[in-house]
């Protein structure tokens, strides 16, 4: 191994140190384990389904070697644990390295409410039964793109609901730009969450993001973005050559029909936005022919956006909609600072109830978008429910006295769905047959199976399915 992707790569030490070690641990004559994955639930009642395609993609298609079973074979003496060596071996010499496993899933981008089976798991070589636990590791992380789309849906939701008060609708899939990748801990998170957020929006500056979408979804282009000032580059030309940085900008980039955002709080906004963009370049920027987004970076983002678009509709002036709010002329604001979904609800509370429509705003959310979210932001877990003993089945669970939310679900469970509405059951339930008789069909899909990915969505396919879901 020379590098972290030669890491990445090897399957058969991603997972935890302690998995190593339960091939020895189920009930002599373990034929079957089956597992499933839920959001047992958290800050929203419903997931938006992503990310596994990636995943497989990436991680459990390339075949198990020999050398990868000697190098893990190795590591883990060193590092304490027992070593399955003849059990891997199997999986390299019976199945030529692919992994003897069956994974069923949603469809990705299917908003599904919390408490159901997204995804079950089960071994399809009976001396393996040890495998579908030992893969939890890496398949559990789809918790993360999943969390990732669904908080990036509930607040297309609002932005939404405002949109279609008080202005278009038509520019939604705009009103909120990516700044997240900066901030992430990996480039493989900015990758996943990244792309995540692109199931519900387009404007990103997280290019990996995009290049994800091409490489596992087959998207050519993704996501767009606009040329934008930063700090350094109204600030390089010194504070009493502000006039002259955001002249440049204009001069560099306006162009008819063109969009342009140009961060304007370095020293002074409201100073920026009445004297410097309202009156001094006032008639360039209309001259030019270009959209000016005017980027507010500091202060209380309610109060900034709203005082900044005041002042731009004194200075552009601004159309009544056929709804009967004012839309600003020639100039937009985005938001970028201090941005969650909180705060979005309170700068368009605020507009709207000064008489602005949504379109005047945009927002740029960095941390709070693809960072500050963890596994139990949803409750995510992956649970064994079943397992097949000498050629019987026989239910498993866990149910902990010290927290009945922890409770997890039993039997080889299959979800239904019947006019929008999901079941999870256990497959041949006498409940399972009745759904199955008044009509519901599986949700879950086999998207994996013996080392060969079984489906390959294209990412408009999944776009659609989330907006069809609310």
């Amino acid at each position: 191994m020379n590098s972290f992707g030669d890491i990445a790569r090897l399957l058969i030490l991603n997972t935890d140190s302690y998995k190593a070690s339960h091939w020895l641990q189920y009930p002599p004559g373990t034929q079957t384990v089956f597992s499933y994955i839920e959001a047992r639930g958290g800050t929203l009642p419903y997931t938006v389904f992503f990310g596994l395609q990636a995943l497989l993609k990436e991680y459990f298609t390339r075949p198990i070697t020999a050398d990868d079973v000697a190098l893990a074979a190795e590591v883990c003496a060193g590092h304490g644990v027992p070593f399955h060596r003849e059990g891997w071996l199997h999986i390299v010499h019976a199945h030529g390295g692919r992994l003897p496993l069956r994974i069923r899933a949603v469809p990705e981008g299917t908003v599904v409410p919390v408490q159901h089976a997204l995804v079950t798991v089960e071994n399809t070589d009976p001396a393996c039964a040890w495998l579908t636990s030992y893969v939890e590791t890496a398949l559990l992380r789809v918790w993360y793109p999943t969390t990732v789309a669904t908080h990036s849906h509930a607040t297309r939701q609002l932005i939404a609901t405002s949109l279609a008060r008080t202005g278009d609708p038509a520019g939604l899939p705009f009103k909120l730009h990516d700044f997240g990748a900066r901030g992430v801990s990996s480039l493989e998170s900015a990758l996943l969450g990244g792309m995540a957020h692109l199931v519900n929006f387009q404007g990103t500056d997280t290019l990996t993001a995009v290049l994800g979408a091409r490489v596992y979804y087959r998207e050519p282009m993704a996501g767009y973005s606009i040329p934008a000032a930063e700090h350094s580059t109204i600030t390089a030309w010194g504070r009493d050559g502000e006039l002259a940085a955001y002249r440049n900008m204009l001069r560099q980039f306006g162009r008819p029909g063109a969009l342009l955002a140009v961060v304007s709080d370095s020293y002074d906004l409201d100073a920026a936005v009445s004297r410097l963009w309202g009156t001094e370049l006032r008639d360039e920027v209309i001259a030019s022919g270009a959209t000016v987004v005017i980027r507010p970076d500091s202060g209380n983002p309610t109060e900034v956006v709203l005082r900044t678009v005041q002042s731009l509709d004194r200075a552009f002036g601004s159309t009544v909609n056929a709804k009967g709010f004012r839309v600003l002329n020639h100039v937009r604001v985005i938001q970028g600072d201090g941005i969650t979904r909180e705060s979005i609800a309170a700068i368009l509370a605020a507009l709207e109830a000064a008489g602005y429509s949504a379109d005047n705003a945009a927002f740029g959310q960095g941390g709070a978008l693809l960072q500050q979210v963890n596994r139990d932001t949803l409750g995510f877990a992956m649970k064994a429910s079943a397992v097949q003993v000498h050629g019987a089945w026989r239910e498993v669970f866990k149910a902990p006295a010290t927290d009945p939310g922890k409770r997890s679900k039993a039997g080889r469970l299959d979800l239904l769905t019947q006019a929008g509405r999901f079941l999870t059951l256990p497959d041949g339930s006498e409940a399972w047959h009745q759904a199955r008789r008044d009509g519901a069909t599986s949700a879950l899909r086999t998207v994996f199976e013996n080392g060969e990915l079984c489906v390959d969505d294209d990412f408009a396919t999944i776009r659609a399915r989330a907006a069809a879901g609310g």
